[in-house]
């Protein structure tokens, strides 16, 4: 029994050893965990305390704000920041280009024309939905949908004409594009321009704003697009291959024909009178005119009056017509805008087809002086030529529509406004006859319709001859001459080297309305001679300009209508530079 006590109370002890030996570990966990506690506090305390006198430090010297990533946004902004219509730039552009980070110009300016197109095609179908209750009205719409048609057609030909290639290339795209987007913004105003003053007029004014105003911040980014490539180029950046210029066909085989051909005719076709050729009138020749044919269509018309309209279609390109004589072989007409007509419809000869050259034909408009405006010829044709030839009317001859045209040695006649129109015309050599005009009226040789500042269009008279005719001359005291008018609010005129006869009044120009365009216009006369070029009591206009040599040179032939290549293949007489 004692040997079993013991045992118990050894098993006892054994027992509260385990037990005290059981907390002293709890303790010692529990002492841990508080220092470790402890430790971690001391060190959040010293990280806060750090971190406290860093918020202290940054409030008085802030670091820089993180740079924005580059977006679509910030690139539509920065491009649309130059120009006319800003917030108009922004919409239109964000629309093609939002989901695209890394926008390039080329796609920026792809952007532009596209938007311009859509506008484009918007605007036709709500004006074919516009219902207009006089004959003038309802013509002036009809001339409206032809012209924004026109308008779609050239914009799509430039789109297609840029492609990723060689950015060298440029410096030829960007006189491309802004003639055609200088034509854009023309065709509008010829729309608007069919409208007689009113609440019609001011209808279509506000329904064809959208194109104006995209043309107008097209030709912005052409500039900035071809700003931005050129700095690449001269860096030698990487980006070598973002922009080119493909020559349409046409362009191609007006100038390799005509190199070949030079001004020796051999003609496709003759039209005669007296039926001694394949034809009997002009329209029936071009009519017959091959669909898409390749190569330069020659016409040749013998002497004799043909009274037609003639229209050489858009798909009519590269067509050369030429005559026994300005004054044997002559197109003529008479209609005129008193008879009902917009000026628009009343040309007697209309050259739309690209590349289209006329030498030795005269173009007549009959109405006379009291018919108002009546076109002898309208020429939307770019790159045309006119050698020899002669304009024969009263108010509104010669109607320079769009595009780049250029006059050698031919003769023209009117009284009102009779150089008129938005292209980008050189006359060479010419003579510029005033004729008496309407007893209520006074003459004014150019009305120049440059509408946007920035459309690479004008006038320009070199080496030509400004005088009264025989029957002005007679009586020339009783009638006022003036050089020109603002027929738009940046009519852009220059004369230089030209004989100006004692016709014109000292004051030399002409407003339109009031001081409409006075101060934006662009108006320029340089050494000229004869007793009506003295400038010392010329207009004080803002707009009037005394250009030095250098200043004159960017309106010759070479730079201003790009004429080095396609006036050299043609091999007609032409004087790129200066004539002194």
């Amino acid at each position: 029994m004692a040997f079993q006590d013991f045992d118990l109370i050894s098993q006892r002890r054994q027992e509260e050893k385990k037990k005290k030996f059981k907390q002293r570990l709890i303790l010692a966990f529990v002492v841990s965990v508080i220092v470790i506690l402890l430790a971690a506090a001391a060190v959040c305390f010293a990280i806060y305390k750090t971190n406290r006198n860093h918020h202290a430090s940054a409030h008085a010297h802030p670091p820089p704000p993180p740079s924005k990533p580059k977006t679509a946004q910030n690139v539509v902004k920065s491009v649309c920041a130059n120009t006319d219509y800003k917030k108009t730039c922004e919409d239109s552009l964000l629309k093609e280009v939002k989901n695209n980070a890394s926008a390039t110009p080329m796609d920026i300016l792809r952007a532009s024309l596209a938007a311009t197109t859509r506008e484009i095609d918007a605007v036709a179908k709500q004006a074919r939905d516009v219902k207009f209750d006089t004959p003038i009205k309802k013509a002036a719409l009809n001339d409206c949908l032809v012209l924004l048609k026109d308008a779609r057609d050239e914009l799509n030909s430039s789109m297609a004409s840029i492609k990723g290639a060689d950015i060298s290339k440029m410096s030829t795209a960007k006189p491309e594009l802004n003639n055609w987007l200088s034509a854009v913004i023309s065709y509008q105003q010829t729309c608007l321009d069919g409208f007689p003053e009113g609440a019609d007029k001011e209808k279509m004014k506000k329904i064809l704003e959208g194109v104006r105003m995209l043309g107008s911040n097209s030709l912005s980014v052409v500039s900035q697009v071809s700003a931005v490539l050129s700095k690449a180029e001269a860096s030698g950046g990487s980006q070598r291959r973002l922009l080119s210029f493909d020559e349409p066909a046409w362009m191609q085989q007006h100038r390799r024909i005509l190199k070949a051909d030079g001004a020796k005719f051999t003609p496709n076709v003759t039209v005669a009178k007296d039926n001694t050729g394949n034809f009997t009138t002009i329209n029936a020749a071009l009519k017959a005119m091959p669909k898409k044919f390749k190569g330069r269509y020659v016409i040749y018309v013998k002497e004799g009056v043909y009274d037609e309209t003639v229209v050489v279609a858009k798909d009519m390109v590269n067509v050369t017509m030429y005559g026994d004589g300005s004054q044997k072989s002559i197109i003529t007409g008479a209609k005129n805008f008193v008879d009902g007509l917009p000026t628009f419809q009343t040309a007697s000869f209309v050259a739309i087809g690209a590349g289209f050259m006329a030498q030795s034909l005269g173009f007549r408009n009959m109405a006379g002086p009291e018919k108002h405006q009546a076109v002898a010829l309208r020429v939307q044709s770019d790159r045309s030529i006119f050698v020899n030839c002669r304009m024969e009317g009263y108010k509104s001859t010669l109607y320079t529509q769009t595009h780049r045209q250029f006059y050698r040695s031919c003769y023209i006649t009117g009284t009102v406004d009779f150089i008129f129109g938005d292209a980008a015309a050189v006359f060479q050599n010419c003579m510029i006859y005033v004729r008496r005009p309407a007893e209520n009226q006074q003459n004014v040789v150019t009305a120049q319709g440059r509408a946007e500042k920035r459309e690479t269009t004008g006038i320009v008279l070199q080496n030509c001859k400004i005088l009264a005719d025989e029957k002005l001359e007679a009586e020339k005291g009783k009638f006022k001459s003036f050089l020109g008018r603002p027929w738009k609010q940046y009519s852009r005129v220059i004369i230089m080297e030209s004989e100006i006869g004692d016709l014109i009044q000292p004051e030399g120009w002409k407003e339109w309305s009031g001081d409409s365009g006075l101060k934006t216009l662009f108006y320029a006369e340089f050494n000229n001679k004869g007793p009506g070029s003295a400038t010392k009591d010329r207009v004080k206009w803002a707009g009037y300009k005394t250009l030095k040599r250098d200043d004159v040179l960017k309106f010759t032939v070479g730079p201003f209508l790009q004429g080095e290549d396609w006036l050299k293949a043609a091999d007609v007489p032409v004087r790129f530079g200066m004539f002194s």
